[in-house]
């Protein structure tokens, strides 16, 4: 098996499932990053094709680049967060072997 990948079928079902779990919650959030930050770029775009006055222009302008941040945070996070639960997942598999 991979080393990026520990064995997790001598852990419990409920353990597994439970890693299962929050792999597929980092899913959810990072979703709702790039949900987000859609909304803020298309948020941007119709305030700048919709109205003529220059302040809208500039909180679109300004809404963009936002936009696109977030779904850069967002994925930089979930990486971060899978990394860490990788971790936690192989501290608990070295755990579980030693007993």
């Amino acid at each position: 098996m991979p080393e990026s990948e520990p064995d997790v079928r001598h852990l419990s079902l409920s353990d597994q499932l439970a890693i299962d779990r929050t792999h597929l919650a980092n899913e959810r959030t990072l979703l709702a990053y790039v949900r987000s930050g859609i909304a803020l770029v298309v948020a941007g775009f119709s305030l700048i094709n919709f109205f003529r006055d220059d302040i809208y222009i500039v909180v679109g302008a300004l809404l963009i680049p936002t936009g696109l941040l977030t779904i850069g945070l967002g994925w930089w996070r979930c990486q971060r967060r899978s990394r860490h639960i990788e971790e936690h997942v192989r501290q608990a598999a070295r755990r579980s072997t030693a007993r």
